[in-house]
């Protein structure tokens, strides 16, 4: 049976922050964009949110409650993440990863609570 266009966001956004997630330990680029932000001492949380998120969405594929959490968790690391290039003045073009996975996200979640209920 083909993926649901849901479904490839679900599995986009799951391999996207579980990535981001694990380059936030290792990556001397993302400690270098964490301190650039002002928020160095919020990498590790952020890490291990995006990780668990992203892993969170793909155990919702067997359990749909973990889609529900992990793709409302996600969006509020999006939108506080978006907000956060918008103050740091980082502008539309680097600030629209953000705004997509926010709606990516959203979506997922819309999703997940109506076949949930």
């Amino acid at each position: 049976m083909p993926f649901s266009l849901i479904e490839i966001f679900e599995i986009f956004s799951s391999i996207s922050f579980m990535v981001y997630g694990y380059l936030s330990f290792y990556s001397a680029r993302m400690k270098n964009e964490f301190f650039r932000w002002g928020i160095s001492e919020f990498r590790v949380i952020v890490g291990i949110s995006q990780f668990t998120g992203g892993a969170g969405l793909l155990i919702g594929f067997s359990i749909p409650f973990f889609t529900l959490i992990s793709s409302i968790g996600l969006s509020t690391l999006m939108l506080i993440g978006f907000i956060l290039r918008i103050y740091v003045k980082d502008g539309l073009l680097k600030s629209l990863p953000a705004l997509f996975y926010l709606i990516i996200n959203l979506l997922i979640f819309k999703d997940s609570y109506y076949i949930i209920s």
